[in-house]
């Protein structure tokens, strides 16, 4: 398990050294699962990296589409759906919007915690939450199959501004 510090996101930090961590990461993963990662897919994880920040599917595309990847809807979506399901991209759900994992390979049931103002996303450890979660529902006879726990607020940067 790699240790990964969730204040990076919102904190400089040696951003490239991030997310090439990430990179390396994924091409292991899909290397040993046999899951492709073609330069298109590549790119959109790429493209996630740049900024701890979530990116509406469109703004990929529009990112993939100025790079010459194509300019349909289903060419971002595809790479996104990819990514969700090999582990390397998470969805937030509030932002209908995608967000690289920070920690691709590692087993965990991640929280994050959204700045409504930049955008910025911190994915953090939530396994004491997702425990939490399913100690309630064994008491109701539910079982958890998936859990997304989205915290929104305000990131250091953004409480420090001046209201204008």
């Amino acid at each position: 398990m790699t240790t990964h510090d969730p204040s990076c996101a919102f904190h400089s930090h040696d951003h490239a050294a991030c997310a090439q961590d990430v990179l390396t990461r994924a091409d292991a993963l899909c290397r040993a699962s046999g899951a492709r990662l073609t330069p298109v897919r590549r790119r959109v994880l790429e493209i996630l990296l740049e900024e701890h920040r979530a990116m509406g599917a469109y703004d990929v595309l529009d990112r993939l589409a100025a790079e010459g990847f194509g300019s349909q809807p289903p060419v971002a979506y595809r790479a996104l759906e990819f990514l969700v399901d090999q582990g390397l991209a998470h969805r937030i759900r509030r932002l209908n919007a995608f967000t690289a994992c920070a920690t691709p390979g590692d087993r965990h049931a991640p929280v994050f915690f959204i700045c409504k103002t930049c955008k910025a996303v911190a994915e953090t450890p939530g396994q004491e939450v997702r425990s939490e979660i399913e100690q309630a529902a064994e008491q109701l006879g539910f079982t958890v199959e998936r859990t997304n726990i989205e915290a929104l607020g305000l990131c250091p940067t953004c409480a420090a501004a001046p209201v204008s």
